[in-house]
């Protein structure tokens, strides 16, 4: 049967477009003193498509940004892919060379840059030959020394701000590519589509109940999985965004009493700064719903925040998945339940989200795991709500989507109400305070001291961030080597997260065959936690 000609494009411009034509006087951004309603900010959207254009942007050009959440990267989430490009956010505690790494391997012609930021580029932009153009975005609170190029807000003024004409062919097109850490160290460009944006924001919007009457505070970073896709939900719906350029536990509270705040998402270790806060609020005025992840929520932080009067949302995913692509769906049971009950329901990653596909926990020949919350397996997704693949990788994607199915790496088991329930990763990545890190890339980088013979790094559990690197290193013969001059060697060639806060020098145990077992290491350090998964 023939399809209608009627249908349209998915795409998350269209969430602004309503929005703005909804809602044009109310407030869309708030940021310090500065204020933006929905119609100047499509205006100002619609000045950044136009001003690439016309500065020489093709269809499916990548346009890399370093900016904090601040509005300029907000605005870039929807002018890119207006003007017909692909949005590359990266991660603002990268070291240079890895900054220089993902433009390079993106292609990025353009770079948007907050002044700020830009001293970490600055020895390496001669060697970016890709970039075309520089854009610096300059704030007054911290204005930093910009590189060559124009001026964010002239780029802007020169433009014309009239409705531009959409760029987008087909919804399956990059939107964005967002790089994460692999277990080979490099990092992989996750490709995200229009149509599975426009469909994970529908999710992100039922699960989290947002609203035009929303308040969202920026704690999560906006190059994190786009913000967990909440930079075009919170849009979607014709809430607030107050941006703030850092995370500060203080004015974070402090923006949350004065614009009555409704919504925020963040890591556990986040929530635990907030938490630790001594100005924060003995109670809430307003309803307050707070997504986490990456971590299991204890019952000290459950009970905390209960006693504040917000509402707790335990999320699970991926970069892969376009961030949150589970949820521990509350019972209505459960609040009968006592604190440590209901914190043990509450732990569990949960069901699909309700726009995503279930999810299935596999053993290795791709059988589902018995429903017994004890048989351990991947955790298994397919659907609109999974990666295209990643960019410029065939092998790395194939292997991602063994058996038609995309492979997380992480071990769980099922429960027998359907609930999945993380237990271990079965891959190299340690997520400490939410960031992942690559064992295998801080083990390459460990390896080039002269006086390591060996080494092997693990997660291992933390009290503030959940778990952190872990290296474990047998000296060469007739070589000493201190823990502070191996962490600060470290310190001295990887984003300082990365690295490892604490060394063990020992021999490392092996199979017959020489591989090193990095399972007998775990079992010693995560001996008494149920879960291994506590980023």
């Amino acid at each position: 049967m023939d399809m209608p000609t009627s249908q349209s494009i998915l795409t998350p411009l269209n969430y602004l477009r309503r929005t703005a034509a909804v809602y044009p006087d109310k407030t869309a951004i708030i940021y310090g003193d500065i204020q933006f309603s929905y119609q100047e900010f499509s205006a100002r959207v619609n000045s950044l498509a136009s001003a690439l254009r016309h500065a020489g942007l093709q269809h499916l050009d990548r346009v890399a940004i370093l900016c904090p959440n601040t509005p300029a990267m907000l605005e870039a989430h929807f002018g890119v892919p207006l003007a017909g490009g692909v949005l590359v956010a990266i991660n603002t505690r990268l070291s240079a060379p890895e900054i220089a790494y993902i433009i390079k391997h993106s292609g990025a012609r353009f770079l948007i840059v907050d002044s700020e930021l830009a001293p970490v580029l600055r020895d390496v932009i001669d060697d970016l030959a890709e970039i075309q153009l520089v854009i610096n975005v300059i704030d007054p609170v911290a204005a930093g020394e910009p590189l060559p190029g124009p001026e964010y807000e002239t780029f802007l003024a020169e433009a014309d701000p009239a409705v531009v004409a959409w760029q987008v062919q087909d919804e399956t097109e990059l939107i964005t590519v967002n790089y994460t850490s692999g277990t080979t160290g490099t990092p992989k460009g996750v490709m995200f589509s229009h149509r599975g944006v426009y469909i994970n924001v529908l999710g992100e919007m039922l699960e989290t109940n947002l609203t035009a009457q929303s308040v969202y505070l920026w704690t999560l970073p906006m190059f994190h999985c786009n913000g967990w896709c909440f930079t075009w939900a919170v849009t979607a719906a014709g809430g607030t965004h107050i941006c703030m350029r850092r995370m500060d536990p203080a004015v974070s509270w402090q923006l949350v009493t004065q614009h009555q705040v409704t919504h925020f998402n963040g890591a556990p270790v986040v929530l635990s700064s907030l938490l630790a806060e001594p100005t924060r609020p003995q109670r809430l005025e307003t309803s307050l719903t707070i997504c986490t992840g990456g971590a299991p929520p204890s019952p000290t932080l459950i009970e905390q925040m209960e006693a504040l009067g917000a509402r707790l949302i335990h999320i699970y995913g991926l970069t892969e998945t376009y961030g949150p692509h589970t949820v521990c769906a509350v019972q209505p049971g459960w609040q009968q339940l006592t604190l440590t009950e209901r914190a043990r329901q509450m732990a569990r990653q949960g069901v699909n989200y309700v726009a995503t596909d279930p999810v299935r926990v596999v053993d290795e020949d791709m059988n589902d795991v018995p429903n017994d919350g004890e048989t351990m397996g991947e955790v298994v997704m397919q659907g609109n709500n999974v990666m295209l693949g990643y960019f410029n990788e065939p092998e790395a994607t194939a292997k991602a989507f063994r058996g038609g199915w995309f492979h997380s790496g992480d071990l769980a088991v099922m429960h027998a109400d359907g609930y999945i329930e993380l237990r271990d990763r079965g891959k190299d990545i340690i997520i400490s305070g939410g960031e992942n890190i690559s064992s295998i890339e801080v083990e390459q980088i460990l390896y080039r001291h002269p006086a390591v013979r060996e080494v092997a790094v693990i997660g291992v559990p933390h009290e503030k961030w959940g778990e952190t690197p872990k290296a474990f290193v047998a000296v060469k013969e007739g070589q000493t080597l201190s823990e502070d001059e191996l962490i600060s060697f470290c310190r001295d060639n990887l984003s300082h997260f990365k690295c490892p806060t604490s060394v063990e020098f020992t021999e490392l145990p092996k199979t017959s065959t020489g591989k090193v077992q990095k399972y007998a290491l775990r079992e010693k350090e995560w001996q008494g936690h149920d879960q291994r998964i506590q980023g």
